[in-house]
């Protein structure tokens, strides 16, 4: 008995998946191309101020300690 309950959740699960599956709207491959152009030079940019503020900050302490 609990076997086939066991075996109805799975089933039903399956089922609610598949059912949310075909809910999905993918993007088109110009739109795919679009934004993972927009998320590597957002990617790039944010690296060099992050580069940037460390060379500033190190060399800011690197003052401040030599005084």
């Amino acid at each position: 008995m609990a076997e086939k309950q066991v075996q109805s959740k799975i089933q039903t699960w399956w089922n609610e998946v598949k059912a949310e599956w075909y809910k999905i709207i993918w993007p088109s491959k110009e739109d795919l191309v679009k934004e993972t152009g927009t998320v590597a030079v957002v990617s790039i940019v944010l690296g060099i101020i992050i580069a940037i503020l460390d060379y500033l900050i190190q060399h800011g302490l690197d003052w401040l300690i030599s005084l």
